[in-house]
């Protein structure tokens, strides 16, 4: 197994499947690297935060559940923002722009730090297309595994024991 697939509302680990190999242990896959924008425009990649473990999370503000799990992330913030890095990546540009996104966050005090990918950057190199979408990264800044649509408390949770161990 490569990674992990983290199934929402469920808590459930489930191998991705891998290529087979000859070998008996896979190669861990390096998580790529991406340029996104803070709200000031300094531009931010994602090895800046090489060494430490990883929370990477793909959102929009217009979308549902993205919305529903943006409290849950906001809460493992809170518990695991010394430990763990956090490191919401909005996806700005089409119906989403810098304004509606950096004001839903103000108006919902949210305090994680929030990368604006101007440029889809991030979601072309992560071929993202389903919102919301998390990855979690270890400190050796291999991809662990992943969650598609909205994560619960006890998924998140999960996801982020995974990379502290």
């Amino acid at each position: 197994m490569l990674y992990t697939q983290l199934a929402p509302s469920s808590g459930a680990l489930a191998p991705t499947s891998a290529p087979e190999s000859d070998s008996a242990t896979p190669e861990p896959i390096a998580a790529p690297d991406f340029t996104a924008y803070d709200l000031d425009g300094n531009a931010v990649q994602l090895s800046d935060f090489a060494g430490s473990p990883i929370v990477l999370n793909f959102w929009a503000s217009w979308c549902g559940p993205c919305k529903s799990e943006m409290g849950v992330f906001q809460k493992a913030y809170d518990t695991w923002g010394d430990e763990v890095q956090f490191v919401m990546v909005n996806m700005t540009g089409g119906r989403e722009t810098l304004e509606s996104a950096s004001a839903y966050v103000t108006e919902q005090g949210f305090t994680f730090p929030v990368l604006y990918d101007t440029d889809a950057d991030a979601a072309v190199t992560y071929g993202v297309r389903t919102l919301p979408t998390t990855y979690f990264i270890d400190a050796d800044g291999f991809l662990i595994a992943q969650g598609r649509s909205a994560l619960d408390e006890e998924t998140l949770h999960a996801g982020i024991d995974m990379i502290l161990s």
